[in-house]
C-alpha cells in the first residue's frame, strides 16, 4: 500500500462498494472501503489516505458531515458521490470542503479520470506513482490591498494574518492572482484549476469562489455577470 495511492471509499450499498473497490484496485489504487461514516472517520484517522471518496447518504455520519470532520483535520482531497444531480447535495458537499463531486450512477472510467484529475492537482499521479506538484507561477509575493499572496511559499496573508486555504482554493487564488483585473470564465477555471478536459458543472467553481471570498474578503473577487470572475487589481 505504501507504493500505491490510497483511496478511502465510504459507501453503504454493498454492491456499489464492492464493484467500485475492485474497479479502483484494477487501476492500481489501494482501497479502504467502509460502509458508514463513523467507520470511515476511524479509517481516515488511522490510515491517512491520499484521497477520500464519500457517498452523501451513508448511515451513522452522513457524507457531508464526514467531509466537514475530515476538512477540520486535513487538506486531503475529497470527492463526494451523490445519487442525484441535486443542487442541495452538490452545494452542501462543496460547502463542506469537498474538492469535486460525481453523480451516481457513474461510469468506472469517468470516476477514475476524476480521481486522477484531483490527485494531479494535489501532486499525485494516481494509481501508484507520485508526481511533483505543479510549479508555482513566477512573481514572489503579490499584493492586492491588504492581501499578500506568496506564489513561491504558497502562503496567503490578509492584513498580516495567515489565511488557511485548501489546495484547490490556493490554486483558484493563484489563477486570479496571475491575471488581476482579467475576467476568467467558469469554463476556463474548470480547465485550469480542476483539470477538466471536458465540460463540467460550473457550480463547483461558484461554491469555491464563495468559500475563497469568505477567507480573503467578499469584495476581493468580483462577479462579472454573463462572463465569470475577476480579482480586483
Amino acid at each position: 500500500m505504501a507504493d500505491q495511492t490510497h483511496v478511502l471509499f465510504v459507501e453503504d450499498d454493498d454492491v456499489i462498494r464492492e464493484a467500485t473497490q475492485l474497479a479502483l484496485e484494477r487501476d492500481g489504487f489501494a482501497v479502504t472501503a467502509m460502509p458508514d461514516g463513523l467507520s470511515g472517520l476511524e479509517a481516515f484517522r488511522a490510515d491517512r489516505p491520499d484521497i477520500a471518496l464519500l457517498d452523501v447518504m451513508v448511515p451513522g455520519l452522513d457524507g457531508v458531515s464526514l467531509c466537514r470532520r475530515i476538512r477540520d483535520e486535513s487538506t486531503v482531497p475529497v470527492i463526494m458521490l451523490s445519487a442525484r444531480a441535486d443542487s442541495i447535495d452538490v452545494v452542501l458537499g462543496l460547502e463542506a470542503g469537498a474538492d469535486d463531486y460525481v453523480t451516481k450512477p457513474f461510469d468506472g472510467a469517468v470516476l477514475v479520470a476524476r480521481i486522477r484529475a484531483v490527485l494531479r492537482r494535489f501532486g499525485h499521479a494516481g494509481g501508484g506513482d507520485r508526481t511533483e506538484p505543479d510549479a508555482a507561477p513566477a512573481g514572489g509575493v503579490l499584493t492586492f490591498g491588504d492581501l499578500d499572496v506568496d506564489t513561491e511559499g504558497m502562503e496567503v496573508r490578509r492584513a498580516g494574518q495567515p489565511v488557511a486555504l485548501t489546495p484547490t482554493e490556493m490554486r483558484l487564488l493563484l489563477e486570479f492572482s496571475s491575471a488581476p483585473g482579467t475576467v476568467l470564465s467558469r469554463d476556463k477555471l474548470l480547465e485550469r484549476v480542476w483539470d477538466y478536459g471536458w465540460g463540467g458543472d460550473t457550480r463547483v467553481v461558484d461554491v469555491h469562489v464563495q468559500r475563497l471570498r469568505t477567507k480573503i474578503g467578499q469584495d476581493r473577487i468580483e462577479t462579472v455577470r454573463g462572463f465569470g470572475y475577476k480579482l480586483k487589481a
